[in-house]
């Protein structure tokens, strides 16, 4: 049995706030024989991890999870070039198990990313990114495939998103084992599929599918390893850290995420991902209260910006300018519950051009949410309506469960103020 599970039951009852005593009583068991459980001393039963759903609300998480470990995610393949296809190839056959374990998710990146950077230890420090597809027209083509499903996303949301990318890491896949190519093009190859897993994760994770997502994760790093390309792997595991500082808990893991990430691109990135990479840290220290902190790796990324941009700039960084740090700088002010500070810095963000309703409507409809709870924090109801009503257009035929449930969470927080004309109009028209 894996150590995962015993640590995930482990972790929920301690964020359950149950003393032990209290905890064990309801779940029917003695307090010592569930400490030896949880130690490893035990084996975990049916009957146990029932217990852990029924008394913390899981939902039947520790009961699927138990049931389904005979096959798990992601086999434990070495992590070099022919372990990475295998777990990818596996994972495109429908090994991966979408067990919604948001409660495991965060230990099982955190395991990823330990590997990852291990598997990347013999790299020299001036060893060069590897290039862009610049050679063979058909990679060229790929990789400009793959550019045009990071709009779609950004547009359309997730919902197509997820079959367009996987059947783009397939074809990956099937000319890394075409033997056509060699050498620096291989690796190249390798940097594509790990953008496609990482496309097909991030996809999943959108679509209420955090299983999936850990996995496609973990072959997203794989494929990174396997092309000695920190630059990609650090992508990914940016994106893997809002997974983990999206549930409850695991906002430390994604702070260590990062801090990993950044440390395998130390002197092999352009200042532009270093800014991404410092804006994903300070949301994810807002999720664990450290306000000083969160407040100096915003400036680092508004420092890295003033760099200016840099002709290897990663494609994949399209997105990242003062606009969005000032997007982020406002969803963790409201975090820190600075609702003010949260307005000021979501006015910079527009006042910086960020084109949300245009390109990123997605992401613009969450950030339009929060921007409307912060006036709402504020008592401005005619302005919390307002933007409310700009983040319900934005969304609009966005595919997103992610972003239409953080509108979700707004409406409920303005249910309390029917007694305003606007939010009445608002619940009842949308």
């Amino acid at each position: 049995m894996s150590h995962r599970l015993r640590d995930d039951m482990r972790e929920a009852r301690r964020l359950s706030g149950l003393v032990w005593a209290r905890f064990a009583r309801q779940t029917g068991f003695g307090e010592a024989y569930l400490r030896n459980v949880e130690n490893g001393n035990r084996s975990v039963t049916d009957g146990v991890a029932a217990a852990y759903d029924r008394v913390l609300q899981t939902g039947g998480t520790f009961a699927a999870a138990l049931r389904d470990y005979g096959s798990v995610a992601v086999k434990d393949a070495p992590w070099e070039q022919s372990g990475c296809l295998t777990t990818l190839v596996d994972l495109l056959n429908g090994s991966s198990v979408d067990r919604r374990r948001v409660l495991s998710a965060g230990a099982a990146l955190s395991v990823s990313a330990g590997n990852w950077a291990r598997a990347l230890e013999p790299m020299p420090l001036n060893r060069a990114p590897v290039p862009l597809p610049g050679g063979p027209t058909l990679l060229t083509h790929v990789n400009e495939r793959l550019a045009h499903i990071r709009r779609i996303d950004d547009e359309l949301g997730s919902g197509e998103v997820y079959q367009l990318a996987r059947s783009e890491l397939s074809l990956v896949i099937r000319l890394i084992k075409s033997g056509r190519y060699d050498g620096r093009t291989v690796d190249q190859l390798h940097v594509m599929a790990s953008e496609a897993a990482r496309q097909v994760a991030w996809a999943a994770f959108d679509q209420d599918r955090p299983g999936v997502a850990q996995s496609f994760f973990d072959g997203s790093l794989r494929a990174s390893a396997a092309a000695d390309d920190p630059v990609s792997g650090a992508y990914a595991l940016s994106f893997a850290a809002i997974q983990c500082y999206s549930t409850p808990g695991q906002a430390g893991r994604a702070v260590s995420l990062l801090e990993t990430a950044r440390e395998q691109v130390r002197g092999k990135a352009t200042p532009r991902m270093h800014a991404m990479l410092a804006a994903r840290t300070a949301r994810a220290l807002s999720k664990t209260g450290a306000k000083r902190d969160c407040a100096r790796q915003l400036d680092i990324a508004r420092e890295a910006l003033d760099k200016g941009r840099h002709d290897d700039d990663p494609r994949t960084l399209y997105w990242v300018d003062y606009g969005e740090i000032e997007m982020i700088a406002g969803s963790a002010a409201l975090q820190l519950g600075d609702p003010a500070g949260a307005v000021s810095r979501f006015e910079a963000a527009i006042e910086a051009s960020y084109p949300g309703d245009e390109e990123y409507p997605r992401s613009h409809a969450i950030y339009l949410a929060r921007a409307a709870e912060a006036h709402l924090a504020m008592q401005d109801l005619d302005a919390a309506v307002d933007t409310a009503r700009r983040a319900a257009t934005c969304l609009g035929a966005v595919d997103s469960p992610r972003s239409a449930s953080e509108l979700k969470g707004l409406r409920k927080k303005l249910a309390a103020h029917t007694s305003h004309g606007g939010v009445r109009d608002f619940l009842q028209v949308g």
